[in-house]
């Protein structure tokens, strides 16, 4: 570890890289958090008011509550949600990190992600939806009900079957890297291995083994809950200035630190820059989900040297000092990895000292929550983010 750090930096900082997150089982929500069914969890930080839920969250938020039934149809459950009556509250105040536009409610399966040498370090993610009507897409129709009906009935009891033992996730997302994944945009390797060690088990259930075959990006989820898993053994440090959280609801874009793990810092969300097809800019929602804490541990866009295919694809959007910001900002390689040299540990400090901060892929998802996903880019957190928790969480 670099010897540059601050003092409160360094000992947080070592108990990240002690950490190592494993697959351990899948929980409700209910059980896992206590969750209440009046309760919706989401990306990024807390809302001001309902007023400010853009409309993909308050499609996915309407499709649980029917899905729990707490309300008959789509139009009431926004009602109930633009009244109040339905809380809604950041996932990752909970532990938690949901894709995009996804929510969390009561009797939703989570992955339980445990740090393997302290197991009372949890983390939860809910399950990846695949190329279908996922809920991240922030869509609200009877087909995105019908899919995540089945995620939480026919998939997981499938997935419950498969799980036998814990899967190491450092171990997963080395050899993802070794075979072109970024383990945010791209996770095909990472998916293929997780769908191989299940094989014996998966041949039994054709039609949920097809799903996870045709769905690149189910490892997602997990990487997400494991780079949470290792933020989360560096929160709680004082006068650490370790990013612990990240993420953004669509509206705001939000981190926290280590020093103060209850305290979101935001600024506005402004949208990534990406390439949206037919679609105009104006059709993009600002930057939204909390799989920002996979790129802010070292993952996707932070990781592009050993995904050649994603840093093609996103080659026209990247800032001009995008290679050397991994060396710039993480100062640290952690072992896990073993000689891949995987270098994490963003600090505050260390962003605005270098004057660079971080950059993430992001999906770009339709802000009229009509056409879920127009592409992906890139997001790039600006500096006075970094200055303002630094003032805030310091003052």
């Amino acid at each position: 570890m670099t010897e540059t750090l601050h003092d409160c930096d360094h000992i947080a900082l070592t108990k990240l890289l002690a950490t190592r997150p494993g697959w351990h089982s899948n929980e409700t929500a209910a059980t896992a958090l206590n969750l209440d069914p009046s309760v919706i969890l989401h990306a990024g930080p807390p809302f001001n008011n309902p007023d400010e839920i853009p409309e993909p969250v308050l499609n996915s938020a309407a499709v649980a509550l029917v899905y729990e039934n707490q309300a008959d149809d789509f139009k009431f459950a926004k009602r109930m949600i633009r009244s109040g009556e339905v809380s809604l509250r950041p996932a990752q105040d909970h532990s938690t990190v949901v894709p995009l536009a996804g929510v969390v409610s009561s009797s939703m399966w989570l992955h339980r992600v445990i740090d393997l040498n302290n197991p009372q370090n949890s983390s939860y993610s809910p399950l990846n939806g695949g190329n279908g009507p996922a809920m991240r897409l922030g869509l609200c129709s009877d087909s995105a009900l019908a899919h995540l009906r089945w995620i939480n009935n026919e998939l997981i009891a499938t997935i419950n079957e498969c799980l036998s033992e814990p899967i190491n996730l450092l171990n997963l997302a080395e050899q993802a890297l070794r075979q072109g994944d970024d383990c945010h945009g791209r996770t095909i390797a990472a998916t293929k291995i997780l769908v191989e060690q299940f094989e014996s088990k998966l041949d039994n259930f054709p039609v949920q083994k097809t799903f996870l075959e045709e769905s690149p990006s189910f490892a997602l989820n997990l990487l997400m809950a494991a780079a949470k898993c290792l933020l989360l053994a560096a929160d709680n440090h004082t006068k650490s200035s370790v990013i612990t959280a990240a993420g953004g609801n669509g509206s705001k874009m939000g981190l926290k630190l280590a020093n103060n793990p209850e305290q979101w810092v935001t600024v506005e969300a402004q949208a990534p820059t990406g390439d949206l097809g037919s679609f105009s800019q104006s059709r993009a929602l600002g930057a939204i989900g909390d799989s920002a804490v996979v790129d802010l541990i070292g993952f996707g866009a932070m990781a592009l040297n050993y995904a050649p295919a994603q840093h093609k694809l996103f080659l026209p959007h990247l800032p001009d000092d995008a290679s050397v910001l991994v060396n710039t900002l993480l100062p640290c390689v952690h072992k896990g990895f073993g000689k891949l040299q995987f270098k994490t540990g963003l600090t505050a400090r260390t962003v605005v000292e270098k004057n660079t901060t971080p950059i993430v892929s992001l999906g770009v998802i339709d802000n009229e929550g009509q056409d879920g996903r127009l592409g992906g880019g890139i997001y790039r957190y600006p500096m006075t983010i970094f200055q303002k928790a630094l003032e805030t969480t310091f003052a």
